[in-house]
């Protein structure tokens, strides 16, 4: 890991001192035990913030097209696509990007460790193994027991496009969609239920919305005041008329990677709706965002040979 931390900060100071980016978009440490936060260096004396750990869980791509000038990113694989999309959807331009990729093993589930250590006062990770001195009690974890929910069904680890690749890659795991089939054999009165609990945690603070790189627009649907989607209040229909719109206006764009869950303070299931439009997607379009460069968003392809199933045939 530290070699690929020295080879990032290398190319980082390269890079800005040749005058070939205005800006390296990378992961700082974080003020906070096993938290790292985005990092803005634009001055080669300052590479030195940079790092890279099983901390480094937002997609910055997020920050890509707000960010003006030449660019270089840090990518992980779930980043990589998440740029990929917003190519394809003209929100970035290519040549004011350069994309350092690296592979990712999966990031901490911090909120998994807090609930059995309480508030993490000091944390180190060291050969895969999780050290935390927590307010109620000190654990040692194997990381892999750790690993945050959207890593451990991610199929796409490596970045799928980049101009640079920093270390080795990383063997990818299989994964299915289980735990969506799961959802879905559950009978209709249970699956109510069990979205109505999730609905009733969420307070609209939209910080999901604010995570998702692939969340973009000006004005979203629930800011709208005419038509008004929804009032200013919070309950569990309107919560989950936002989620599920919000899941909608993903289809065949999300990439899985995990900053709405995480950025949640409530610790929603947002994965339970993306998932499962994700793997609808799949199945009905075989199609899977931002793996490739040759591939068109879904919701801007036409066949004739569509089956089009979803229509009711007198």
């Amino acid at each position: 890991m530290n070699s690929i931390i020295d080879d990032i900060r290398e190319t980082a100071r390269q890079l800005l001192a040749e005058g070939k980016v205005d800006v390296v978009i990378g992961y700082e440490k974080g003020s906070l035990p096993l938290k790292s936060t985005p990092c803005f260096v634009r001055s080669p004396q300052d590479v030195d913030k940079l790092i890279w750990d099983e901390t480094c869980e937002n997609n910055l791509a997020t920050y890509a097209a707000q960010t003006a000038g030449k660019k270089a990113i840090i990518a992980k694989g779930c980043d990589s696509r998440a740029l990929m999309v917003l190519l394809q959807e003209n929100q970035l331009v290519r040549d004011d990007l350069y994309i350092i990729g690296v592979s990712c093993p999966g990031v901490i589930d911090k909120n998994k460790i807090e609930a059995e250590t309480g508030e993490i006062i000091e944390a180190t990770i060291t050969n895969g193994k999780v050290s935390v001195k927590g307010i109620a009690c000190d654990k040692e974890y194997n990381f892999a027991d750790v690993k945050d929910a959207t890593c451990q069904t991610c199929r796409y680890p490596n970045p799928v496009i980049l101009d640079l690749k920093i270390g080795g890659s990383v063997e990818v795991p299989q994964s299915d969609f289980s735990d969506v089939i799961a959802l879905e054999n559950k009978s209709d009165a249970e699956r109510k239920a069990y979205f109505k609990e999730q609905m009733s945690k969420c307070i609209r603070c939209y910080a999901c919305r604010n995570a998702c790189p692939m969340c973009y627009c000006q004005e979203c649907f629930v800011d709208c005041n005419a038509p008004k989607w929804l009032t200013g209040g919070v309950d569990t229909a309107e919560n989950l008329l936002f989620q599920t719109g919000r899941a909608l206006h993903l289809a065949g764009r999300c990439v899985e990677c995990g900053a709405c869950s995480r950025a949640c303070p409530q610790g929603v299931d947002i994965r339970a709706l993306s998932r499962k439009v994700n793997k609808d997607v799949k199945e009905m379009y075989n199609h899977e965002s931002g793996i490739s460069e040759d591939i068109k968003p879904a919701l801007n392809v036409y066949s004739s040979d569509d089956p089009e199933t979803f229509l009711v045939k007198e």
